[in-house]
């Protein structure tokens, strides 16, 4: 266990005992309260002389208490070593069994009340309100339970005849015997419920601080990070985890992209992949856990199958559109809309669904030499959907740079190539600059509706003020595009029942593909992720 585990769970039993001793202090004060009230009762009676011996018995009551109101005292006034803990509760609870066990001594045959039975519910009490708040492993608390039992059925059986006005041999081979067998009885009992928190605590810490999620298999790769399939410590929904080590982003990208993945967790659209979990190992690898979409990324799409009707094109822009909405609402840009950013998938029974993952990826460029581009391609995977203003002035970019992308994204889908083309990076961008695209029309040989070849080229302006000026004023125009609404589930299912298949066949030779390549900065499959939780929390305070 980690230092920082290890002093969250070192607070954590401080907390655990301190409520044991505070629960049990007010129960012996009620005891103590109940048999101040019996012998004054005795007193009024005219039995002086039961009066002083139930007063002599509850002195005892009034020691417990008072002994356990010190040890609640102790505690509250600062964090104390474990074994000091672990003594107030374990051998507490033994030494609390022998001082009620010397009651048997004080009351005398004939007493109106039956003492051991008594004495037997108190010590049950104590050990059930111990098995259900201090955390214990069962050995412990079988251990504790038999010695409880011991010192108390030791002097019951002592004392043999003597207890009850009853025949001597019916008492000695019958009360000290119900005391230890229903002693033994709940020491059993509370090992069971033990062992029942215990584990759960067990699990809980180890899902929160010593690794929440599991490796599987590696499903993809780029230059800032590695995504896996993982299986988490508790919870059974599919997830994905994406792990970005700062030896490959820098430490100022993954600072920056972790503030980015708060914002992201709040999104809530059903076109924005769901965040469920971020944080920070100890060796300083970023980590985020999202949803595990189960379909294909426009890129496969589009390798698969080729240019796609309009109307398909129309579905899948106007779904991402509510999603940047959504986004760049709260003062999100993505900055990294692609086809490989955009995957198609199943939910709710609904076919293509698309759904906007990675915000944020896109490091800012400095400058517009090669070794700049290619700095920032290391990053981003490729230029080919950077607006004009990404290149040349980085630190200006706002929403109308994720349309510009957006529109280049429906472009590839349209046509079945990208906007632009080249040997180089700086040839790219500079058809990004000053390059005016081929109309999509001209670019598949056959017409295309006017409405959505217009759209898609204002979104490709370079100045962004001839661009559509908000994610929703795009959305709007969309729903106004001939073939709005016309790829429906029935196309959507047929296209998937077509191509499922040939998809399933090329992601499994990616995944081995992958399986295979090294990964020298993030941990491989089979490894669990141990989580830095107190970074995790004063980084988001932080923020």
């Amino acid at each position: 266990m980690g230092s920082a585990a290890f002093a969250d769970a070192h607070r954590f039993l401080q907390q655990r005992v301190t409520l044991h001793l505070k629960t049990l202090f007010f129960f012996f004060g009620a005891f103590a309260f109940m048999g101040a009230v019996k012998v004054a009762f005795l007193f009024a009676g005219g039995k002086s002389d039961w009066a002083h011996i139930a007063g002599a018995s509850n002195l005892v009551m009034l020691g417990i208490t008072g002994t356990l109101g010190v040890g609640w005292l102790y505690l509250r006034r600062g964090l104390r070593p474990v074994l000091a803990l672990h003594v107030m509760e374990s051998a507490g609870t033994v030494i609390g069994t022998g001082m009620l066990a010397s009651i048997v001594h004080l009351l005398p045959a004939g007493f109106p009340v039956p003492v051991e039975l008594g004495l037997t519910l108190v010590m049950v009490l104590v050990l059930v309100v111990r098995a259900a708040i201090v955390p214990s492993s069962p050995a412990r608390t079988v251990v504790v339970g038999l010695l409880a039992t011991t010192v108390l059925t030791i002097p019951v059986w002592s004392r043999r005849g003597d207890a009850l006005a009853l025949p001597a041999d019916f008492v000695a081979h019958f009360m000290w015997v119900a005391v230890l067998g229903w002693g033994l009885i709940f020491t059993a009992a509370t090992a069971v419920v033990s062992r029942v928190i215990y584990g759960l605590q067990e699990k809980v810490r180890e899902a929160m601080q010593l690794g929440n999620y599991t490796l599987e298999e590696k499903l993809g790769e780029g230059g800032m990070g590695v995504v896996y399939r993982a299986r988490h410590a508790m919870l059974r929904r599919p997830t994905a985890v994406k792990l970005l080590p700062p030896a490959r982003a820098g430490e100022r990208a993954v600072a920056r992209f972790e503030r980015e993945v708060q914002l992201t967790a709040g999104l809530t659209h059903p076109n924005t992949v769901t965040v469920f979990d971020y944080g920070r190992t100890p060796e300083g690898v970023f980590y985020y856990a999202m949803e595990l979409l189960d379909g294909a990324s426009l890129s496969e799409v589009v390798a698969l199958d080729g240019a796609q009707p309009p109307e398909r094109v129309i579905h899948v822009l106007h779904g991402v559109t509510g999603a940047l909405r959504e986004a760049h609402g709260v003062g999100l840009i993505h900055r990294d809309i692609k086809p490989a950013n955009i995957i198609l998938c199943a939910q709710g029974g609904i076919p293509d669904v698309p759904k906007v993952v990675d915000f944020g990826l896109v490091k800012e460029l400095r400058g517009d030499t090669r070794g700049e581009l290619t700095r920032a391609e290391t990053i981003t995977g490729t230029p080919l959907y950077m607006s004009p203003e990404t290149i040349t002035a980085s630190d200006t970019v706002d929403g109308r740079s994720d349309l510009y992308a957006l529109g280049a994204v429906g472009y590839f889908l349209l046509t079945g190539e990208h906007v632009f083309a080249g040997n180089t990076l700086v040839e790219v961008c500079s058809h990004h600059l000053h390059t005016a695209p081929v109309r999509p029309s001209r670019r598949l040989g056959r017409g295309v509706p006017e409405d959505l070849e217009a759209l898609l080229l204002a979104c490709l302006a370079k100045d962004p003020a001839q661009r559509p000026q908000t994610a929703g004023a795009l959305q709007e125009r969309l729903a106004r595009c001939q073939g709005f609404n016309g790829w429906d589930v029935q196309r959507a299912r047929a296209w998937w029942s077509r191509y499922a298949e040939q998809l399933r066949a090329r992601q499994a030779d990616a995944l081995a593909a992958l399986s295979n390549a090294p990964t020298d900065t993030a941990p491989g499959a089979g490894s669990v992720l141990g989580i830095d939780v107190r970074a995790r929390v004063t980084d988001a305070g932080r923020a």
